[in-house]
């Protein structure tokens, strides 16, 4: 099957419909994720982008189920606002302060979910198999959406400690003080005197990402034994994948996280579990853009 083929459901007039609502969202790589699953496994729906602005982010939410809709993800720059505009809120997403799904009941309400924590965990179990955030430390670059997510589940994991280090640090205290637990806010400046006795090292800043300015961090006090992942997905091996990799430190890139947490979501709209195999990774990195999810 050609990967043009990959690109939309298969529709009827009975077809389940959902979407991506963000702004921009043209680059986002969920349509093309999920048209693959919709067409892998024979299934009579679409997954489309909705380019919302912030001010018609509530209209266009409320419209979902009102235009059949069986749900939506969400992306930048309205998660946060989603949280506030759901009429329920699962346990994780009310934790990390923010919504990527949202599920339509048969009665018309939004369930507001997040399954970015889960993708990061299943990204890292499925790369590294024994894998544990009970390990030792972690240290966590940004303080923005997915750093909250990445957070949560590793302290929810058994992570010891979560050293946060962001470029503005208000943000870094914030995301400490609303999440609660062993987090421990760290100086910019101090970002590679952190790393001594980590197991994990993430990176959630845009920095490395095509476009975007390079990530300064020497890695010498890294032990050699520590996990480094960069949740951006293009380039695929970032500078720093690529000086963790030279040192000898497992490396998991920021695909995964990607693929995985589209599962849930996939799941809860269409009635299938998914499975994130070869074949999808080399199709939705075909025309990864690194672009909003």
């Amino acid at each position: 099957m050609s990967s043009k083929s990959f690109e939309s459901g298969m529709l009827s007039g009975r077809s389940r419909v959902a979407g991506i609502i963000g702004w921009p969202v043209a680059h986002s790589r969920s349509p093309r994720l999920h048209g693959f699953w919709l067409r892998r496994y024979g299934i009579d729906g679409t997954y489309v982008p909705l380019p919302v602005q912030a001010e018609k982010f509530g209209e266009a939410l409320r419209a979902l189920p009102l235009i059949g809709f069986v749900g939506a993800n969400v992306t930048v720059p309205h998660k946060e606002a989603a949280l506030a505009a759901v009429e329920r809120a699962s346990r994780e997403a009310r934790r990390i302060g923010a919504v990527n799904t949202i599920v339509v009941a048969v009665d018309g309400t939004l369930e507001g979910r997040n399954t970015d924590a889960f993708g990061f965990g299943e990204s890292l179990r499925t790369a590294l198999p024994g894998w544990s955030a009970a390990a030792g430390p972690a240290v966590l670059l940004g303080a923005g959406g997915a750093a909250r997510a990445v957070a949560v589940f590793l302290l929810e994991a058994g992570a010891p400690e979560v050293r946060v280090a962001n470029r503005t640090p208000e943000r870094a205290e914030r995301l400490a003080a609303d999440i609660g637990g062993a987090i421990r806010v760290v100086g910019w400046d101090d970002r590679a005197v952190a790393l001594a006795d980590a197991a994990l090292l993430v990176n959630t800043t845009t920095l490395g990402m095509v476009g975007q300015p390079p990530l300064d961090l020497p890695l010498d006090r890294l032990p050699p034994s520590a996990v480094v992942n960069d949740v951006v997905y293009a380039p695929l091996e970032t500078a720093l994948l690529a000086a963790a990799r030279r040192r000898g430190n497992p490396v998991v890139d920021g695909l995964g996280m990607l693929l995985h947490q589209a599962r849930p979501a996939f799941a809860a709209w269409f009635g299938v579990e998914p499975e994130v195999t070869p074949e999808l990774r080399r199709f939705v990195l075909e025309d990864a853009s690194g672009g909003p999810r």
